[in-house]
């Protein structure tokens, strides 16, 4: 039986990716200048949100809710296809238990259709490159439990290291305090951020300089990253491409094994907690 995956915007693709992926997704939404919007997703829109934040504003994000999954659903439902829903972390949004909601008011009206919700505790690029290897495993012919069952026994293995650039903007959304802001800044010190295995963001270290932050992401990924699975990483950014590029040079010197890597920016949704400058790494791991 055929079935579509369909995921959320928080794993930060572009239109065009997820058109070639063959995706449907459901949008997040952002409260950004007094207006209401979908995810951004293409460059030119992200480049003018991180802009702003620069410029001072403060923009706010909420879930995807129940009804908003149930509209992208039920068209494939309606047509003779299964569901397989791949959604943002719920250590960090209702997502994921909006879109159970939606999943079991949906079975009721197509009792014959199988649908089946993930929770991937994975966020922005990271959910983005579990969803890629879901869609290579549908593409190489896995029926949808088998696609699902791949994504539960590998999602706590899709590491997410992070570093953010300025303290600032940790410190007006109430993630670090003040004094930290300020010394912080004054020592030039880049704390360092992973997703745990509950889905949620974890400071584990801080170095200073953003050299020395972007050689502990790759040391970390040296370390865990499992060589035959990661031909394909990906990077993600708040609008600094050139630390993006800096970050690749150094995987692909200490990790030359990878040869493609899918760079993009981080979303509006987590961009509106990191603020511009924010740096992540994605791979697969022995463990996160």
């Amino acid at each position: 039986m055929s079935f579509k995956i369909i995921t959320d915007s928080s794993c930060d693709f572009t239109k065009a990716q997820y058109e070639e992926l063959g995706l449907r997704y459901a949008p997040l939404t952002l409260l950004y200048k007094g207006e209401q919007h979908d995810s951004f997703t293409e460059e030119k829109e992200l480049k003018s949100f991180y802009n702003g934040i620069r410029d001072g504003e403060m923009p706010t994000t909420s879930a995807v809710n129940p009804e908003g999954w149930v509209s992208v659903m039920e068209p494939v439902l309606a047509a003779g296809e299964d569901v397989l829903a791949l959604c943002f972390t719920s250590g960090l949004s209702t997502t994921y238990q909006s879109a159970v909601i939606a999943a079991s008011e949906l079975q009721e009206k197509y009792p014959h259709r199988k649908i089946r919700v993930v929770d991937t505790l994975c966020a922005a690029l990271g959910q983005g490159l579990l969803v890629w290897y879901a869609c290579r495993k549908r593409d190489q012919g896995l029926d949808l439990d088998a696609v699902a069952q791949w994504v539960e026994d590998n999602k706590l293995r899709l590491c997410h290291w992070v570093t953010v650039d300025d303290l600032d903007h940790l410190k007006r959304g109430g993630r670090v305090s003040a004094t930290t802001a300020f010394v912080g800044g004054l020592l030039n010190i880049k704390p360092i951020i992973h997703v745990d295995n509950d889905g949620k963001l974890d400071t584990v270290g801080k170095v200073r300089g953003r050299k020395a932050a972007m050689e502990y992401l790759v040391k970390q990924m040296a370390a865990t990253a499992s060589a035959d699975e990661n031909e394909t990483i990906t990077i993600a950014h708040g609008d600094c491409p050139e630390d993006a590029a800096a970050l690749e040079a150094l995987v692909r010197k200490s990790c030359p094994y990878v040869k493609n890597v899918i760079t993009g920016y981080v979303g509006g949704v987590i961009g509106a907690h990191t603020g511009p400058g924010v740096l992540v790494l994605f791979f697969l791991g022995s463990k996160r």
